[in-house]
């Protein structure tokens, strides 16, 4: 393994996580930062998911399975992420994890320099970190840690039955395996982060943007007063709908970036340059405001889409 990169992108997308076929807000703590989900499962089974997926398994699962020997096309179903305040990172994820994932997993972790195997009540758990002492062939050092979100290592385990828990801070991982792995949803409260969701979601992600700017150093008075921005990709039909929301504190700023956005997307139009798929894909967006919500949506061909991403 040459970064400690790839560990953390295993940790992502190893194994199913077979419950959440959409995710809401009841499933996120009410403190939630940040939130990603991929349902790889709902991908495969639909005909515009299929086209979003074969794009996923050329510019990710291959590489990890280059680097790591693990192939996530035969495992991953689907992957749930987010971050709490004060609790780090989470990962949890449900399914049929077999032995050889297992074992390449702490392989890798035991490659990192720094390896401990805990306990918490009945349930192990593995704290992997860099030591600064991970090296390759020749005493070259082949895993570097980087991520500021794993500055302390990670922390995994398979103790409960057919999951994956995976946790940037020890206080986290023993909170889940005290809980059997769950996690205690908001129930959709008072100050819950925002949830965009569809019955047939492909990825759904989300972030309480109050203090972005200054997390980010960048002295914005949108992010100052956008309270939360949300992203949607899903089946619609047979094409691939994605949706964009920003919830403002005001609806006056709500009705400002509708303006910007669609000033923007008029005065790209006149680019001669642009590739013909492209100005289809902006030709088709709708800007929308309903109160301080701005949306920002689209749906296409799935070849469309791959076309814009690339």
């Amino acid at each position: 393994m040459r970064n400690f990169r790839h560990l953390v992108v295993l940790f992502l997308f190893s194994a199913p996580l077979a419950t959440l076929a959409a995710l809401s807000a009841n499933d996120l703590p009410a403190t939630s930062q940040w939130y990603f989900h991929a349902d790889l499962e709902q991908m495969r089974a639909t005909d515009a998911g299929r086209v979003l997926y074969r794009w996923l398994e050329d510019e990710v699962f291959e590489e990890v399975r280059e680097d790591t020997g693990v192939d996530l096309n035969q495992e991953a179903e689907s992957v749930t992420a987010f971050s709490v305040d004060g609790n780090g990172i989470f990962v949890i994820i449900d399914g049929d994890i077999s032995q050889q994932t297992r074992d390449k997993v702490l392989a890798m972790g035991a490659a990192a320099g720094k390896f401990d195997t805990l306990k918490s009540g009945q349930h192990a758990y593995y704290h992997v970190a860099d030591n600064g002492h991970g090296s390759g062939h020749n005493g070259e050092r082949n895993v570097d840690i980087d991520m500021d979100s794993f500055d302390d290592g990670a922390f995994i385990s398979f103790a409960i039955d057919k999951k994956l828990l995976v946790t940037s801070s020890e206080q986290g991982m023993r909170a889940l395996l005290a809980d059997n792995g769950r996690v205690s949803g908001s129930k959709g409260g008072q100050g819950t982060i925002f949830v965009i969701s569809a019955e047939r979601s492909f990825v759904q992600a989300g972030v309480r943007a109050g203090d972005l700017g200054d997390e980010i150093g960048w002295d914005s008075n949108i992010l100052r007063n956008t309270e939360h921005a949300a992203l949607m990709i899903a089946d619609k039909a047979g094409k691939i709908a994605i949706e964009a929301q920003l919830v403002t504190t005001e609806k006056e700023l709500a009705d400002s970036l509708a303006s910007i956005v669609r000033g923007l997307i008029s005065l790209q139009m006149f680019n001669s340059d642009m590739d013909p798929k492209v100005a289809h894909f902006l030709q088709s967006t709708s800007v929308d405001v309903d109160d301080s919500t701005l949306t920002i949506s689209v749906a296409l061909d799935p070849e469309t889409v791959i076309a814009a991403i690339e």
